[in-house]
């Protein structure tokens, strides 16, 4: 399983249509081959700023399945307008797990 974490910063006062658009988003991004699972965490110490994960079965499923697809050319119109700036993605695998 492969752990994409970005942490986007939302131009003030858009925020509410952010995640209004990030819910019809969550409908793209979730019918994917090799889509796990996602979570989207609002910061509460800074306006603005949230914390996205996706998990993925392969690193090729989200560079290559997901970023080349039709579909992500849907998911940006919806969401990377909201940005600034422009989020730095990363992928990680796991390391350790605590049982």
């Amino acid at each position: 399983m492969i752990l994409e974490v970005a942490i986007l910063q939302v131009i003030p006062g858009q925020e509410q249509d952010f995640e209004k658009n990030f819910t019809a988003a969550s409908l793209i991004i979730s019918s994917m081959k090799g889509y796990i699972g996602h979570e989207l965490h609002r910061c509460m110490e800074e306006a603005g700023k949230y914390l996205l994960l996706v998990r993925w079965d392969t690193l090729e499923s989200h560079t290559v399945g997901f970023r080349e697809s039709a579909e992500y050319l849907e998911w940006k119109s919806l969401l990377h307008h909201f940005y600034d700036p422009f989020p730095t993605v990363e992928h990680y695998e796991l390391a350790y797990k605590n049982a």
